[in-house]
């Protein structure tokens, strides 16, 4: 895991790529397509990208409105915004009518970092989530972001994806398959089992390491796809190991944990420990800094570890 790349830059690279593959995409932002990097598509193909300006909701409209055309639109801005300002055009527009928009946010959580809490979105999954058709993903790293991508393009449907600021190691290899709603198991385990999402992964692998010095076997399962969730493969890490500690860069409430543990409730009943935002905001700092501050690190993971495996 020595190789760091940043989500949205491979978001970057993969959507100009696919503008040369298929002439029906087009890419939406809201003046932001350096930080998105959208722009590398809007250098290329520039009679296919709109800029909308800082007008959000009007950008999701317009996506919608060449989706009802026979585009395949992206439309792209910070995650703070798109789950937040555009909501319910995202809601109206997209979901409600099951338009072919892609919603690809960066930007996601606090390794934003210095922009601060109010624009580290702490609860676009759960609020994307929660929506009817709509298809919600978090990829790990920069191999995964390319095929999540890809995948989105050829589905049939709208889609959330968030992605982040900074460079995140790679546990993926290039040119890895992405099958919208199923998981992958990383690391194989028998005494209890991550489950993650988005940075948080490689952040899990690096616990189950340290877990294995103590002699404890820990699985790592990694869920790009939180809607629609690997139900099975959730179901078997519960009966397999019986614990579980689900990770994310995210509210604690109604984002992964919270779909992992309405899976489990139902299936099959383990103790759980989730380790997120426990509904609070962000605040300023430096990413490594505030990850350490609200408990993302792979020490806190390898506590919670500990803390699972004494009420199994």
């Amino acid at each position: 895991m020595s190789e760091m790349i940043a989500t949205r830059d491979s978001y970057g690279k993969t959507l100009a790529e696919l503008g040369k593959e298929n002439d029906k995409i087009v890419v939406l932002d809201a003046d932001l397509s350096g930080s998105t990097k959208t722009a590398l598509f809007g250098k290329e193909f520039p009679e296919r990208f709109f800029n909308a300006g800082i007008a959000e909701c009007n950008m999701v409209s317009m996506a919608a409105g060449l989706a009802a055309g026979g585009m395949i639109p992206f439309a792209s801005t910070f995650a703070v915004f798109a789950a937040g300002r555009a909501f319910e055009q995202i809601r109206q527009s997209l979901a409600y009518p099951k338009m072919n928009v892609k919603v690809v946010a960066t930007h996601g959580g606090i390794t934003v970092g210095e922009d601060g809490g109010s624009h580290q979105s702490v609860e676009d999954l759960a609020i994307m989530r929660s929506l009817p058709n709509m298809t919600v993903l978090c990829p790990a790293d920069g191999p995964e972001t390319a095929a999540a991508i890809r995948a989105v393009a050829a589905f049939d449907g709208p889609v959330y994806v968030r992605l982040g600021r900074g460079k995140v190691p790679v546990v993926f290899d290039n040119g890895c398959d992405f099958v919208i709603g199923r998981g992958a198991t990383l690391r194989g385990g028998s005494d209890m089992t991550f489950i993650t999402t988005g940075l948080m992964t490689a952040q899990a692998l690096e616990a189950a390491a340290i877990l294995e010095a103590e002699d404890i076997s820990a699985r790592v399962i990694h869920l790009g796809s939180i809607k629609p969730l690997d139900v099975d493969l959730v179901l078997q890490a519960a009966r397999e190991t019986g614990a579980i500690v689900t990770a994310e860069e995210h509210s604690v409430i109604g984002g992964l944990g919270g779909a992992v543990c309405e899976v489990l409730s139902e299936g099959f009943p383990v103790p759980v420990e989730r380790v997120g935002l426990r509904d609070v905001f962000g605040q300023s700092g430096k990413a490594d800094e505030l990850l350490a501050h609200y408990g993302l690190t792979p020490a806190h993971l390898v506590e919670a570890a500990e803390r699972v495996l004494k009420r199994k």
